[in-house]
């Protein structure tokens, strides 16, 4: 975690516990009182609420009792099971529930000492892109001596309620956290990425290669620390409603185990398989199981002794959890929320990543070239109006993971504007030397769209060949205005920036050097025919694009003499006339081998579409022809924000 934590409504937990203390009076927040106004953001849904102390509803309150488990607690009247969920997933991990909680020892209640304890907590959560302290007092919502919403199993531990006002108090109340996806709120407990995937649409009950890939990845996830979650959207029922094998729709259930196991001779021949691929699940009301294929009172169980299934790994100690086959858990439910934790560290055995984080927003403005916030892809006049950033691929190939997160919205339910923006994002393949902003698609290669999605963050995991890459987060429709943040992972430094200016600058080096007048889009898809330069027939082929004092050279293409270059590059031109020249040349050990060239005038009236050049010696148009042709797309403007 960062050193660096703000503070949200800049209070201090030392210097406000201190107060109390010193004065003998125990915490009453007044950034969330206990009053409606923090239990509701809607007038017509108050109610009658007691808010009371650990103190006044039990004799021994304690924040843990015998530590922390997914099992402590359950979900009370708020529809919020997707945080209760995200709960039991953190509870598994003590190393991140004490980043939640931190000093919890130092937060406990003390019998010994009760002059110690004042009624204030703090907790951590990953907030937009930093770690924010959320600072309450210890008064609870309760209706008759019960509290009413999240709370523990043991009826003196409180961590859960505690955790679940902070959450609230974040959000503006604790109406606002009615209705939401556990990704988020374990984004906010981990600083982790969050991917959302639909089994239904991805077919993964239906076809059984893609559900061995993805309880591969799954199994991964959850072995190195990530949490999963899961839900039942069914538009015919309504929410909450309970399916005929006991799951409930509309429902966050959390994933507390994976399991593949190799089965004994005994039980392979009790089940007819070598392999059980399983899955365990855990309701948040502590109740409500699945009552198919291994439920807990189902045949399958009855054919496995108590040792085999303690050997297997296959336990079930409390209500509300319960195990399923892999393959029933893709048939019955339709929507999967992962969280990845991102391995930055390079003290690891496992695979490193290296992140970039950007803050960014989309931001409206009547002048098209100052307009950041254009839409989707289908918007084509105002696309390219959203913020741009600049990455490399470094590695001939890399896996880039990419996330795109919008700020949390809940705050804003009061005023009616609590639902997230359907967000996405583009990535391009551009020239390998752009470093303005894009004003034209041409040349350039989408190669890679995100899913787009009214949750607040999307995800999307992509392999990219070298080269530079042009990413363009948006939001569906035109003129949405919004912050975000865009989190990218690659194996090696991407230098991720965005791009802000849209044509060079005028400085006074240009004045006396003399400013750009036409910008010309160059690229070089293949080439064929090349002379043959070695025994094998082959050639180590590669380009070198010139133009005045600028050159671009592409990698070198292997054993061929019919080369695929893709290559792109953009020069901003001084001198109108100067040509711009493609040469080909043969890679070798002792000194690169001229192949052949052709020039081209890069004037705005050439042809726009592919060319198909024949390869000349050096000199001018008159020059000899030399074995090979090349293809090339050339694009000029003397308008040097057009392209």
């Amino acid at each position: 975690m960062s050193s660096s934590v703000q503070l949200f409504r800049d209070q201090k937990y030392q210097e406000l516990k201190g107060q109390c203390l010193q004065q003998g009076q125990l915490f009453e927040d007044p950034e969330f009182p206990a009053s409606d106004e923090s239990l509701y953001y809607d007038s017509a849904a108050r109610g009658k609420v007691e808010w009371k102390r650990p103190k006044d509803l039990c004799e021994d309150p304690q924040l843990l009792v015998d530590g922390m488990s997914s099992h402590d607690f359950h979900q009370g009247k708020l529809g919020n099971c997707w945080f209760v969920a995200a709960c039991s997933c953190l509870a598994l991990r003590k190393s991140l529930w004490q980043q939640v909680i931190p000093d919890y020892t130092e937060q406990e209640w003390d019998p010994r000492n009760p002059r110690k304890y004042a009624g204030i907590f703090h907790f951590r959560f990953w907030r937009f892109g930093e770690w924010t302290e959320v600072v309450v007092d210890d008064l609870l919502p309760t209706e008759n001596g019960e509290l009413i919403y999240c709370h523990s199993n043991v009826r003196n531990e409180f961590w859960s309620a505690l955790l679940e006002k902070a959450y609230a108090k974040l959000a503006g109340s604790y109406q606002a956290l009615d209705g939401g996806c556990a990704a988020e709120a374990l984004v906010d407990f981990t600083g982790a990425v969050a991917e959302s995937i639909n089994l239904a649409e991805g077919k993964y009950g239906e076809v059984i290669s893609e559900q061995m890939k993805l309880f591969e990845d799954l199994m991964k996830v959850h072995k190195r620390g990530g949490f999963i979650s899961c839900s039942i959207s069914s538009p015919g029922l309504p929410s909450e409603a309970e399916r005929e094998l006991g799951l409930i729709v509309g429902h966050a259930y959390s994933v507390t185990a994976i399991r593949k196991l190799r089965l004994g001779e005994r039980l392979l021949f009790s089940f007819k398989a070598e392999k059980l691929f399983m899955i365990r699940l855990r309701n948040p009301w502590g109740k409500k199981e699945w009552h198919g294929a291994w439920s807990d009172s189902s045949e399958e169980w009855k054919k496995v002794s108590d040792s085999e299934r303690k050997n297997l790994g296959l336990t079930v100690g409390n209500d509300g959890e319960f195990w399923m086959t892999f393959e029933d858990w893709c048939k019955n439910f339709t929507d999967v929320d992962i969280c990845r934790t991102v391995n930055t560290s390079y003290f690891s055995f496992h695979k490193t990543w290296e992140k970039e984080m950007m803050y960014g927003a989309w931001t409206k403005h009547p002048e098209p070239l100052l307009n950041r916030s254009g839409g989707c892809f289908d918007n084509r006049e105002t696309f390219l109006q959203n913020p741009q950033y600049l990455f490399d691929v470094k590695k001939a190939e890399d896996k880039v993971l990419v996330s795109l997160e919008q700020e949390d919205r809940r705050q804003y339910k009061k005023e009616g504007k609590g639902d997230n923006i359907t967000i996405g994002f583009e990535i391009f393949k551009v020239e390998d030397n752009r470093r303005y902003r894009l004003h034209k698609l041409t040349v350039q290669e989408r190669v890679a769209t995100s899913p787009y999605s009214n949750t607040r963050s999307v995800f999307l995991r992509r392999s990219l060949q070298q080269g530079r890459y042009v990413l363009i987060p948006t939001t569906y429709i035109p003129a949405v205005p919004t912050r975000f943040i865009l989190r990218l992972y690659t194996d090696v430094p991407s230098k991720l920036r965005e791009l802000k200016a849209d044509r060079p600058k005028m400085t006074c080096w240009s004045l006396l050097c003399g400013y750009p007048l036409r910008v010309t889009q160059i690229k070089v898809h293949s080439a064929e025919g090349l002379q043959k330069q070695d025994r094998s027939g082959g050639a180590d082929p590669y380009v070198l694009i010139k133009c005045e004092n600028q050159s671009w050279r592409s990698p070198v293409q292997h054993d061929t003499t019919n080369p695929t270059f893709n290559t792109q590059v953009i020069f901003y031109r001084r001198d109108r006339d100067s040509p711009v020249t493609i040469q080909v040349w043969n890679s070798k050990l002792l000194g690169d081998q001229f192949l052949g060239q052709a020039l081209l005038p890069g004037s705005p009236a050439d042809p726009r579409q592919q060319q198909r050049l024949r390869l000349r010696g050096r000199g001018g148009g008159a020059a000899a022809e030399l074995p090979g042709h090349i293809s090339v797309t050339a694009l000029s403007s003397d308008d040097l924000a057009e392209l």
